[in-house]
């Protein structure tokens, strides 16, 4: 659905014209969810103003459905605009129309009938659950509620791809996963490919299908939401990890933990649960098959996209052939197990 090769973007600056955007490549599928994060002033928003040429780039090629948004004239993109939907951080409301004035707006722009007008509006109202709130006016609402608004509008021209920019940043957590729900009924009722652009790792874990992530202008890692989140390569993507997934190791059990078989003789280690192997009994297996003993330390269990993920940091005392073969099982069993270091049996860590 979109294409974005070699994308360049430069603004002008005190010392000259400083990069926002630097051979960006990134390709999102029909009817995908792909979020774009990224700390403030990675170059996001200039991106997702880039696809609909809110922002003209300097060098790169930007596809969308087919048509090469780049090149087109501007009636063409007044045209291929019309099949783009935009939805704001801060709602961009007019104060002085009611809600069913706002979502009509760009309808009455491009000429339709008001019959057709009022069946359309009155569809989407529905759709984003405020057929009893369309004689109300912005002022009336609250911020969830013209976030909707916002969303019936920009569904109003039928696009084919929705662009939402910070979308949810300005909500409350309920809010926020409500309006992440309404745009993943959305996505799967209408088949609606929708670009996602946040800071927040809790929203790409929402609801997108896959991610890219971008630091200083450029897109650092990108993949599938699951495998980005359990296995991040790069640091600032570990950063976005760790606020959203608590795998950092209780201050008690840090400054325990040494490095060395002579002065401390239990293991320390975190075991990853990916999917089927995360439903197993491993823990049980380790004392039955093994004759190892257990303290488990730290620990949680999550869902990305349906499937579990945990994390379980445990010590482990025994013999230290039992304790190797116990590591191998786990790995045989394709779970990740990380040897974080030791802790002395008369020290033990308190989590």
């Amino acid at each position: 659905m979109i294409a974005i090769d070699a994308l360049r973007k430069t603004f002008p600056g005190a010392g000259g014209p400083a990069a926002v955007l630097k051979d960006v490549s990134l390709h999102v599928a029909v009817g995908e969810v792909f979020g774009i994060i990224g700390r403030s002033g990675a170059g996001k928003s200039t991106l997702v103003r880039c696809i609909n040429r809110l922002e003209t780039p300097d060098s790169g090629r930007i596809t969308v459905d087919g048509q090469d948004i780049t090149a087109l004239p501007a009636p063409a993109l007044r045209a291929a605009r019309r099949r783009i939907g935009m939805v704001f951080q801060h709602f961009n409301l007019l104060s002085s129309r009611n809600v069913r004035d706002n979502v009509a707006f760009p309808l009455e722009l491009a000429g339709l009938p008001r019959a057709e007008i009022h069946r359309r509006v009155d569809h989407l109202l529905s759709l984003v659950g405020l057929s009893d709130k369309w004689a109300a006016y912005p002022a009336e609402l609250s911020g969830g509620q013209k976030q909707r608004v916002g969303i019936a509008r920009a569904l109003a021209s039928q696009p084919s791809v929705l662009l939402c920019d910070e979308a949810t940043s300005a909500l409350d957590p309920a809010t926020t996963k409500s309006i992440l729900a309404l745009l993943k009924d959305i996505n799967r009722e209408l088949g609606l490919t929708i670009v996602l652009i946040t800071h927040e790792m809790a929203v790409v874990r929402e609801i997108a299908d896959r991610v890219a992530v971008l630091e200083h202008g450029e897109v650092i890692e990108q993949g599938r939401v699951f495998d980005v989140f359990t296995s991040p390569a790069h640091d600032v993507t570990r950063s976005f990890v760790r606020e959203v997934l608590n795998r950092d190791l209780p201050e008690a059990l840090q400054s325990r933990l040494a490095l060395t078989p002579a002065t401390a003789d239990h293991l320390v280690a975190r075991i990853t649960f990916t999917g089927p192997a995360a439903n197993d009994p491993v823990v049980s297996d380790l004392v039955a098959r093994f004759g190892l003993s257990l303290n488990i330390l730290h620990g949680h269990v999550d869902y990305i996209q349906g499937a579990p993920y945990g994390s379980l940091t445990v010590e482990i005392a025994g013999p230290e052939a039992a304790k190797q073969a116990g590591l191998d099982y786990l790995r045989l069993k394709n779970l990740h197990a990380e040897i974080l270091g030791r802790v002395a049996t008369n020290d033990r860590a308190v989590a």
